[in-house]
């Protein structure tokens, strides 16, 4: 009985599966053609274009942050109980802008940063091990664990690593489903 319902609902509402599938096809359209464009960056270059992503999210916001800082000068050095309420509440607006901001810019960017995780994907699937310029976050990694090391200025990433006493290989480039 509910089969026959479901299919009837179908018909009439449509299949939620495929509409899913229509919504976020453009992405993953573009993700592809996004990805396809990054294969013959140098891996510090792909590498950079995450750091231009960070720095697309943090200039969409740089103004409402700037004023968000001033007005908690403000409120600090203000007395008045009224005038502080005031100028949190702006506070609170400001910041509920600048959430939907950031919304916003990774609606933009998501096409362009999950290309990156497909191509890095690929590269340390097929390319290990991967060397780059090593920067902070390498050198406290290979601290850590064996399978980065420093070497003068370049970190060196395996693609096999220990986890619970099993060797792990990363051996995955995302398909579109995944995306």
């Amino acid at each position: 009985m509910f089969g026959a319902i479901n299919k009837i609902l179908k018909g009439f509402l449509g299949d939620k599966s495929q509409k899913d599938i229509k919504e976020v096809m453009p992405y993953v359209e573009q993700t592809n053609e996004i990805y396809a464009q990054l294969t013959s960056l140098s891996n510090d270059e792909l590498r950079g274009c995450t750091e231009q992503l960070k720095k697309r999210i943090q200039e969409s916001i740089a103004s409402q942050k700037s004023e968000i800082q001033e007005l908690e000068i403000q409120a600090q050095t203000n007395d008045d109980i009224d005038t502080q309420e005031a100028i949190y509440e702006k506070i609170d607006s400001l910041t509920s802008d600048m959430d939907k901001k950031v919304e916003e810019v990774l609606l933009q960017i998501l096409p362009e940063a999950f290309a990156i995780v497909k191509e890095t994907s690929r590269r340390f699937s097929e390319m290990a091990p991967l060397q780059v310029t090593a920067t902070p976050m390498d050198k406290d990694i290979a601290a850590q664990r064996p399978s980065v090391q420093i070497e003068g200025d370049q970190a060196i990433w395996q693609n096999k690593w220990d986890a619970a006493g099993a060797e792990i290989t990363w051996n995955m480039v995302h398909y579109d489903v995944q995306l």
